[in-house]
């Protein structure tokens, strides 16, 4: 959900211009298989409750992890589970944004539920809450779906096949007030504060952007945490095909500089490698061109609270699409790990949410940008449990 597809900037020498000479006509798009979940369901779908996954696999989640696991044993029940083997120790240590990305799963599974007329009665850690620092193999909800002739369609459900999450740079324009207050009105039904900055407010604006240039800084220096990224890039077409998942790098210099054994990505680059410091020049750039900023802030940090938020960012990003917006998330400044607690304090500091009462779980970029494609979903089985 962050800016880490991005992370070569090379400029190449005589062997890399020869090695991707051969390589002029390849394509940069992502193997069909890859994307093929953003079609939409395949025809001849006989379980309801697989129509409704299928567009809930296609939510916003961390590193695109896509820690979702989902247990249909029961007939006319989905239990929910998190997928432990897909956590973020070093950025997101006590798996705030994984609970966060739980509640985007859930957001999509409800509005496509309500496209077939359905309630979908949610219960929020069925068998007791996780804790404040860790997870386990408990559920995370239990969803039962039953028709219900009261339940309308909501329009944000036609956004979902062309929500994507836009890393590139932003035009200079600022969103249009309308469009804002339409993003805002999509959450109201979840207990967060928003907020939004612009260029009315040039002095936090710059605060906004340089809070977000040293956050990404420290990410892109502290060797554990950019080794977290490295572990789930998938680089060229075979990669991105086999795993379906993760940060998705299929440029043709990329591939060139992989298959050449330039780009290792067993160790962390130096903090004065042109791999770090072009990625900090490029996100620099980007951030100060950056024309908006919107959050979302909880009183309370439980688990409920993080699904819920996580919930309520979904829509928001679902609005944003309708109205011709995009967004990127600016998770590192809101992530718990020692480098980053001058950054937490800061941007906790500027949108008066004082930690630990308040905790802003979401602060994006908002503008408008050219359409990029979608990241790489697994499909459907491979959320599915079939065995006890």
């Amino acid at each position: 959900m962050i800016n880490r597809r991005n992370f070569v900037r090379l400029a190449g020498g005589g062997v890399v211009l020869g090695a991707t000479a051969g390589l002029a006509g390849c394509s940069s798009t992502l193997p069909a298989e890859a994307v093929a979940a953003w079609s939409g369901p395949p025809a001849g779908m006989t379980d309801v409750r697989h129509w409704v996954l299928s567009y809930a696999i296609l939510a916003p989640h961390s590193h695109n992890l896509q820690s979702w696991l989902v247990d249909l044993r029961q007939p006319g029940e989905i239990m929910l589970y998190c997928d432990l083997s897909r956590l973020l120790p070093e950025t997101d240590p006590l798996s705030r944004q994984i609970m966060m990305s739980q509640g985007t799963f859930l957001e999509l599974l409800d509005l496509a539920a309500r496209q077939k007329g359905l309630r979908t009665d949610i219960t929020l850690f069925p068998q007791g809450e996780f804790g404040p620092t860790t997870l386990d193999k408990r559920p995370v909800a239990r969803i039962v779906l039953a028709a219900d002739a009261g339940i309308k369609p909501d329009p944000l459900f036609e956004q979902i096949l062309k929500r994507h999450t836009n890393r590139e740079a932003y035009e200079a324009r600022e969103p249009a007030a309308a469009a804002v207050q339409a993003i805002v009105a999509s959450v109201a039904q979840h207990p967060v504060r928003t907020g939004f900055v612009g260029g009315a407010q040039p002095d936090a604006l710059q605060k906004h952007r340089a809070i977000a240039k040293e956050a990404w800084r420290i990410e892109l220096v502290t060797p554990r945490t950019i080794m977290e990224s490295f572990k789930v890039l998938r680089v060229g077409p075979r990669e991105i095909a086999e795993h379906r998942d993760g940060l998705s790098i299929n440029t043709p210099m990329v591939r060139a500089l992989t298959a050449l054994g330039l780009f290792d990505r067993s160790k962390a680059p130096a903090p004065d490698d042109s791999a770090t410091t072009g990625q900090i020049k490029g996100f620099n750039e980007k951030m100060a061109a950056t024309p908006a900023f919107f959050w979302m802030v909880t009183e309370g940090n439980d688990r409920k609270t993080q699904v819920n938020a996580g919930r309520a960012y979904a829509r928001a990003q679902l609005a944003a699409t309708a109205q011709g917006l995009v967004m990127q998330p600016l998770s590192q400044a809101l992530q718990e790990y020692p480098e980053q607690a001058k950054p937490y304090a800061d941007i906790h500091a500027l949108l008066q949410a004082p930690a630990p009462r308040y905790t802003v779980q979401m602060w994006t970029r908002l503008g408008y940008a050219p359409a990029v494609g979608p990241s790489p979903r697994r499909g459907l089985q491979a959320h599915l449990i079939t065995a006890a």
